[in-house]
């Protein structure tokens, strides 16, 4: 494993060239060491007009090209993509802090898993057949689509590669043209991509790649080249997003926050599922969009729960992440920490108090802090209703179902829930009633590539992954014709 690796890339991608950045300049930070691992430079707002118009020139031509065709140059990108897993691995251990037992699986595989099912999807006839209406005459129609054009997909720091897949695979596979925009605290492993597809021998200005600010991230959501911008990051930039997309008419994807449930029925053995619970919501330093850190238990189980729970606290590590055992790395920047950290301390002075915890000592170096249980805090608590985005729970008792569907659904997010009940029925009946786009019951399984992930409200808007992915970026075209 290349421990040390990180992508010798400072150029953009545009119309499949290596293009010098000519924008501001910034550091990119290991969060687990404070040492500053590459300088980088981000476009200009020339540059992003460039990466739009080299983005709109090839979108005729890859429109064009057949299902098999699209399919086969999107399984060429994996190929190539596929071949570096080792330096994409320790790309995102390095610039995110994810461990690299979480990173090797929830990042690599699973986006390579998700890239080859876009490539195959690429090959799908999805006309629907409508048949015969007599009204005023006889006519049969038939219902086709055809690729929304240019997508600015802009990705979160938690996720860069599988966040990045979810975009622009599924809208290649589309026949739409992509220009990449990373966050700006992780786009190492973003300009390794744009590397990469040229490789894998993309035609030109079908997938570009820029870094930048907000300012670049403005330009190319309001850019009038732009005909779908799809985002993964807070509700709070997404409505910004969203206003400026507006100025053109463009169609959005917004994959946003989360204040997921986790609801524990009565008649469950907690002892069987209560480590695992608290190690999910806690993965990637809780920094992922649908941790279920918002943990609803019943009253007769409160106090068994809290003690079967302990169990998870001890096997948390917090640290190096590359030590196989580290199951907890850090924020992903110092401010970030500093909001966490204020999430716990406000969550005491309002009277809350900590049930569970780490209480290791910290390396000396990075942006760590010890993961929490909070208990004692009303429902309508700051700590309880916004997304904390790091190692942070929070527990409430309820009396029965009914009262926890509400507590449920009392929020301004609707991304996720998990239901653990004693039975898949009971728990069928809890995941109808609520508002929330995935649902896992006893917890669920891995992501799947064919299965729609987003969520309403400050969740966002439309669905990633899977056909539901897929569509956002066609439109449906209605042919009818007189027989």
């Amino acid at each position: 494993m290349e421990r040390d690796f990180v992508p010798d890339v400072r150029t953009l991608t545009i119309g499949n060239k290596p293009v010098e950045p000519a924008g501001e300049r910034w550091d990119v930070v290991n969060p687990a060491t404070e040492e500053v691992i590459a300088t980088v430079g981000g476009a200009s707002a020339d540059q992003v007009d460039q990466a739009v118009r080299a983005a709109r020139d090839a979108f005729d031509g890859w429109a064009a090209l057949s299902g098999e065709e699209r399919s086969a140059a999107i399984h060429r990108l994996a190929d190539v993509l596929e071949s570096r897993t080792e330096q994409l691995l320790a790309s995102i251990v390095n610039e995110v802090g994810t461990p690299v037992s979480l990173a090797e699986f929830m990042q690599v595989k699973m986006g390579l898993g998700h890239l080859r099912w876009q490539a195959d999807a690429a090959k799908k006839d999805r006309t629907q057949h409508l048949g015969a209406y007599d009204v005023p005459v006889p006519t049969m129609s038939d219902v086709t689509h055809y690729p929304v054009g240019v997508v600015a997909a802009i990705t979160g720091y938690n996720y860069p590669l599988n966040l990045a897949i979810f975009k622009f695979g599924a809208a290649l596979a589309a026949g739409c043209t992509v220009v990449l925009l990373p966050s700006p605290r992780t786009p190492l492993t973003t300009l390794f991509f744009g590397d990469l597809s040229r490789e894998a021998g993309l035609p030109d200005g079908v997938f570009n790649v820029i870094i930048g600010g907000a300012d670049v991230g403005q330009r190319l959501s309001s850019h009038p080249g732009v005909d779908k911008v799809s985002f993964t990051g807070s509700d709070a930039v997404g409505a910004k997003i969203m206003e400026q997309a507006a100025a053109n008419l463009s169609g959005v994807t917004l994959e946003l926050g989360g204040k997921s449930a986790n609801i524990v029925l009565p008649g469950c053995d907690v002892e069987d599922f209560a480590v695992e619970m608290h190690l999910r919501w806690s993965r990637n330093g809780g920094q992922g969009c649908a941790a279920l850190a918002r943990l609803l238990v019943h009253e007769s189980l409160y106090d068994r729960f809290l003690e079967a729970g302990a169990a998870a606290f001890d096997q948390m590590k917090v640290g190096d992440p590359w030590d196989p055992a580290t199951n907890i790395g850090p924020m992903i920047r110092p401010d970030h920490r500093e909001r966490v950290q204020g999430f716990i301390d406000g969550s005491l002075s309002d009277g809350g108090e900590v049930l569970l915890s780490v209480d290791d000592p910290l390396p000396d170096k990075g942006y760590f802090i010890n993961p929490v249980l909070l208990g004692g805090l009303p429902h309508t608590a700051r700590a309880v209703q916004q997304e904390i985005f790091g190692p942070v729970a929070v527990i409430l008792p309820f009396r029965d179902t009914d009262e926890a569907i509400r507590l449920a659904n009392d929020t301004a997010f609707g991304l996720a829930a998990n239901v653990w009940a004693p039975d898949l029925a009971e728990g069928r009946r809890v995941a109808e009633r609520l508002r929330a786009g995935t649902v896992w019951i006893n917890g669920g399984g891995a992501m799947r590539p064919d299965a729609p992930f987003g969520g309403s409200g400050r969740s966002g808007i439309g669905r990633e992954i899977g056909e539901w992915g897929i569509h956002e970026y066609l439109e449906p075209r209605h042919i009818q014709w007189r027989v």
